[in-house]
């Protein structure tokens, strides 16, 4: 029976349709105009509310009077849109699989259409933008969002603006770093006292730096036409991306573009690409896993090892030692969660009966740090070595961007696979590295990843929902994503028992150690 399985699934894989690149990027196009469409309709279950429009500015949608639809249609709508997305990213990366690309600036060009219409309709499904739009407004007030809370304002008196955030974050200060923060003061100076205003500037911060490091992908890849298709289909042009960060208006973009502009100057220009990661660093900490990799990159080069490192002090002294100081600190106040859907969740609900939430909650989180780095020397093994776009396979042991792309890839994914707190969004800055490296078993794996932590939060708002609809949302997000992230890492460790198994020469490192010593 299971041989027989196998066979009907090895034929159907075998079907045309499933390498047709035009049916992949219609499914694509169709599932942005879904996303598109419910953020046109209006405030909904999954659309936010922006408070009074007082200018012609986006985001646009129809009048209030039209709102209110029911909530099975517009998340059911953005569940179909999603999966039909994922299935169109699927059908493409298979096609390019087999050696099919297009022009380059014509999929560019696709992909921005699809992002820019994102941005032109409501946000949906996260807060997280009215969060950003209130610490732009406690700045623009004259107060620091590192120490007051929007909740400690529109508590005491009426703000315009701070009055339209959403829970659950309306008592926490803020975690971004000072550029982040830069981005949120200046998109409530321009916006004014007005939340629908301010958001349009947000979108517009999320939509320019995504479409830069699709530029950037682009360019990095153009000595291969293949790759570039493949570089582009996984940036902007990958509706998970387009769905997790454009319609939610998250500032994954602004914190990675730094980054990615970074890498596009390893090969010449060492110290420009240290104020890259420097900069990216001042957007989110998080950056570091890139730090990290250009570092590997130029490990047997002093040189350019200290050229980086000199780039990358420059931004991070004056944001962190002189800008804002309290920002470092305040970083740390996001490590701790653990997000429904995650691996975690359901591992932390169990110990807790057992031993209590705070042993469990230590336990879990002092796992994920274990964890994380069994799954980076897994797919340090695994994960196939080929050139980035501009060298011979032949040389890329000793290219930088190829050392630094294939590292990053490693250190984030192993990061978010693993970290009890994990959302679809931040997946960003994996899909940026892999674009440029050669298709491989981890790309279906985190399109399966993705899809599941979509679709997780389609209704992730803190929003009346009906019972029915709770228990549905609870079931795909705490059942159905949970367990997936769960097959996820273990897709990890077979694919690497599968290639070997090869453990880390640490007996070698002692005996050396010893030898040392004596």
């Amino acid at each position: 029976m299971i041989s027989s399985a196998l066979a009907l699934y090895h034929r159907w894989l075998a079907a045309a349709w499933t390498k047709n690149p035009k049916l992949g990027l219609g499914m694509i196009g169709s599932s942005v105009a879904i996303t598109v469409l419910i953020g046109f309709a209006g405030p909904s279950a999954v659309a936010l509310n922006l408070g009074p429009r007082e200018s012609l500015l986006p985001p646009w949608y129809l009048p209030l009077r039209y709102a209110n639809w029911n909530e099975w249609v517009v998340a059911g709508a953005l569940w179909l849109g999603i999966s039909m997305g994922v299935a169109g990213l699927w059908v493409c990366w298979r096609a390019n699989k087999e050696g099919w690309h297009a022009p380059g600036w014509k999929l560019f060009g696709l992909g921005a259409g699809l992002s820019t219409a994102t941005c032109l309709v409501l946000p949906m499904t996260s807060a997280d933008v009215l969060m950003y739009a209130a610490y732009g407004r406690l700045q623009a007030i004259g107060q620091n969002p590192y120490d007051i809370t929007p909740a400690m304002i529109f508590r005491q008196a009426f703000d315009p603006v701070l009055i339209y955030t959403e829970r659950p974050w309306q008592d926490t200060p803020s975690v971004y770093g000072p550029v982040a923060s830069a981005s949120q003061w200046l998109a409530a100076t321009l916006g004014g006292q007005n939340m629908h205003d301010v958001v349009f500037w947000l979108q517009l911060m999320a939509l320019l730096p995504f479409l830069v490091i699709g530029l950037v992908a682009l360019r990095m890849t153009k000595a291969d036409p293949v790759r570039q298709t493949r570089a582009v289909l996984f940036t902007v042009l990958n509706p998970l991306l387009i769905w997790a960060v454009l319609a939610g208006a998250h500032n994954e973009a602004l914190t990675l573009v730094f980054a990615v502009l970074g890498l596009m100057f390893l090969r010449r220009y060492p110290l420009l690409a240290g104020i890259g990661i420097g900069l990216a660093g001042t957007v989110k900490v998080s950056l570091v896993f890139y730090g990290i990799a250009m570092l590997w990159g130029y490990r047997r080069d002093w040189r350019k090892l200290l050229l980086l490192g000199v780039g990358a002090a420059i931004p991070l002294l004056l944001a962190y030692g002189l800008w804002a100081p309290q920002a470092l600190l305040a970083a740390q106040r996001n490590t701790g969660y653990v997000s429904n859907g995650s691996w975690a969740a359901p591992v932390l609900s169990l110990l807790s009966l057992v031993f209590g939430q705070p042993n469990a909650h230590w336990f879990v989180t002092h796992v994920s740090w274990v964890l994380m780095a069994a799954v980076a020397w897994m797919l340090s093994r695994t994960l196939p070595w080929k050139a980035a776009p501009g060298v011979e396979d032949g040389q890329c042991r000793n290219d930088s961007l190829t050392i630094a792309a294939r590292t990053a890839v490693i250190l984030t994914t192993a990061w978010l696979l693993t970290s009890p707190y994990t959302l679809s969004w931040y997946d960003l800055i994996i899909w940026v590295p892999l674009g440029m490296l050669a298709s491989s078993k981890l790309d279906s794996v985190l399109m399966w990843r993705g899809t599941w932590l979509s679709l997780a939060y389609v209704t992730g708002r803190a929003y009346q929902f009906s019972d029915e609809m709770l228990f549905t949302s609870a079931a795909i997000r705490d059942v159905i994503c949970a367990g997936v992230q769960i097959a996820v890492v273990a897709a990890i460790v077979i694919w690497w028992w599968r290639d070997g198994h090869e453990l880390p020469p640490l007996r070698g490192l002692l005996q050396r150690r010893l030898v040392k010593r004596s």
